[in-house]
This record gives structure tokens, sequence and C-alpha cells, in this order.
């Protein structure tokens, strides 16, 4: 919570801001849904108020939701807020479990110092992009897209170019 503590919230076209609103009522009700039922199924709450209402955005404060169950529609759906939802776990085996325990696939992050470690978690994970001790880092030729549910295509690249064209084979035997 210290880095998200740190964050400035405020009018996006301003350089000092580092996060701006949700983008309408709609989804500022979604985010904060997500945060009462992450409470409501036991998880430690920091964060997760509205904030500067009086300015008419839909700012949320920054939030984690520690010790969210596997199976909990915090961890189990996407929440497209500034939330984070932690659930601790015992080896790789298990992390990965619960990683791939979900409809969704676009991104994750792994954090570790072993190489061999991190080329297993990013091979076994089923999301689109895996990041090793980063998060976010992005290359407009890079694709980015997901697996599963979060799997509508890819984005950026020449990959993406696939998206709006209908490849096909044709054989033709002209003996």
């Amino acid at each position: 919570m210290q880095v998200a503590g740190s964050f400035v919230i405020g009018d996006p076209l301003d350089p000092a801001t580092t996060m701006g609103p949700i983008v309408d009522q709609t989804q500022l009700d979604r985010v904060l849904g997500y945060i009462d039922i992450g409470r409501a199924d036991g998880a430690a709450v920091t964060g997760g108020r509205r904030l500067r209402e009086s300015s008419g955005g839909f700012f949320v404060e920054p939030t984690v939701l520690d010790g969210v169950a596997g199976d909990s529609r915090a961890a189990q759906e996407e929440i497209f807020g500034p939330v984070l939802t932690v659930a601790g776990f015992e080896g790789v085996d298990e992390g990965l479990r619960l990683a791939n325990a979900t409809a969704y696939g676009l991104a994750a992050s792994v954090w570790t110092r072993d190489l061999r470690t991190a080329h297993r978690v990013a091979r076994s994970l089923r999301a689109g992009t895996v990041w090793v001790n980063t998060f976010d880092a992005t290359d407009v030729f890079a694709p980015f897209g997901g697996f599963k549910g979060s799997g509508a295509g890819r984005d950026k690249s020449l990959h993406a170019l696939d998206e709006y064209t209908g490849l096909k084979t044709t054989w033709i035997d002209l003996t």
C-alpha cells in the first residue's frame, strides 16, 4: 500500500497526476461493488474509498484487498479499477494453480531472482503477456492480448494485422 499511497490522484491533464478518475458512474459503482465483495468475503481492505467527489469526477482511492479467497468474485472477475487483489499461496505449483484458475488471462507478473523459475512460471501461466520482475512494460512492436475470456485477438505489432484479414489457403491440382 506504500506505493498506492504515493499516487497523486487528480486531473489526468495535470503532469503531476499519476492516477486519474474512472470513466463514469457505472464503472465507479462496479469498482466499489467489487471492493464490497472482497470485504464481505473476508479480505482485509486498505483504501477503497471514493475520493474528490465534489470535483464531479469518479475517483477511487487505490485499494488492496489482502487475503482474497481464490473463488471470490473479486479474484475471479476483471475489476478494471485501481484494485489489487492479493492471495497467499505455498510454492510455485499452488501459485500457478491459483493464477490459472480464472476465466481470464490477459497479463501476469512474476517476481523472482531465479531465471529457471521465471521461465517455468511464464511458460505455465495462461496469460497473453507475462512480465518478469516488472509490470506494464510494452512496445508497439510486441503483440498484446490475452487467453481465455481475455483472448479477443492481439493489439499492436504486425500480428494485429491478422485481426483485419481472413487468411485462406487454396490448393489447386493442375495435372
